[in-house]
């Protein structure tokens, strides 16, 4: 068991001295299903990359964009929404730590 919001703390830390701004932790690997930890600093991204099967994001601090070709949903503390079915990316709009809960096979 780990207390989440001090693993947020330390992953932002991270972050802030990273060259990328990010820093993330594999919390759960339960076969198909992954449930990580990612931190961005304001500004920082994840660029474009494919949907696994079927995934949700979990904002526990600040705000997200997450965008795909035609939209851009944001995202604050305490909402989440399931990712979409198409290439994505994600952005901090603040300094930001979500949860990715995604399954990898059915």
């Amino acid at each position: 068991m780990a207390d989440l919001y001090a693993l947020v703390a330390e992953h932002l830390e991270k972050a802030r001295t990273s060259a990328h701004g990010r820093s993330a932790e594999l919390l759960l690997h339960d076969g198909p299903l992954r449930q990580s930890l990612i931190v961005l600093t304001t500004g920082h991204e994840l660029g474009e990359h494919e949907t696994p099967t079927a995934a949700t994001l979990f904002v526990l601090r600040g705000r997200v964009g997450l965008t795909t070709a035609s939209d851009t949903l944001e995202l604050g503390e305490g909402e989440f929404a399931p990712v979409p079915h198409e290439r994505h990316g994600l952005t901090a709009l603040d300094d930001s730590a979500v949860v990715l809960t995604a399954v990898t096979e059915v």
